[in-house]
């Protein structure tokens, strides 16, 4: 079964949609998720899409799909790529690390991503039932693997995560983007 949609991507977030992140947020993490936040009173309020994903590779691919259809519904495209990669980057690590353990998913499933378009900035945010923090690796040359969390760190403007707890931890990343002009008329 393929991961479903949430919310409609181009959906107008209310407090209850992403109130769960301001309290994982104020929990800490490992830097400040936005230095000018967007007040939540706004009339326009931020644009909400989300995806659950199964726990295989093809979701992978088909989270990568839903995140370029979302930026291209908001008019983003100016660094579509970077957050489609990011975002992969994300739910592959989610997937690898939440199941280290065991060959079924772990209580608590499942992962969710958010993709949050609020002003001039898109976040993605990933969270699973992982009560590791992601932790930066030092692959040798001829590796395969290990190198996300750098690719995450040299495409976005910031990332960071929440502490983990025994509900998982939230894992993110922020984009700074300009909205496609608007068709000439």
């Amino acid at each position: 079964m393929a991961g479903r949609p949430l919310t409609p991507a181009g959906s107008t977030a209310d407090r209850t949609d992403w109130h769960w992140l301001t309290s994982a947020l104020e929990q800490g993490g490992n830097g400040s998720l936005m230095t000018d936040p967007v007040p939540l009173s706004r009339a326009c309020g931020p644009r909400v899409a989300s995806r659950t994903p199964d726990a295989d590779a093809i979701s992978v691919r088909e989270t990568r799909d839903f995140t370029m259809a979302t930026l291209r519904q908001w008019g983003i495209s100016d660094r579509a790529e970077d957050i489609v990669i990011v975002v992969s980057e994300l739910i592959t690590n989610a997937i690898r690390h939440a199941r280290s353990d065991s060959a079924e998913p772990p209580l608590g499933w499942p992962i969710r991503l958010d993709l949050l378009q609020s002003g001039p900035c898109v976040l993605c945010i990933v969270v699973d039932p992982s009560d590791s923090p992601p932790v930066p690796q030092v692959p040798g040359c001829l590796g395969e693997a290990g190198r996300g969390l750098q690719i995450i760190d040299a495409l976005s403007d910031q990332w960071g995560f929440t502490t983990p707890t025994d509900l998982g931890k939230v894992v993110w990343a922020m984009f700074s983007t300009r909205p496609d002009p608007l068709p000439q008329r």
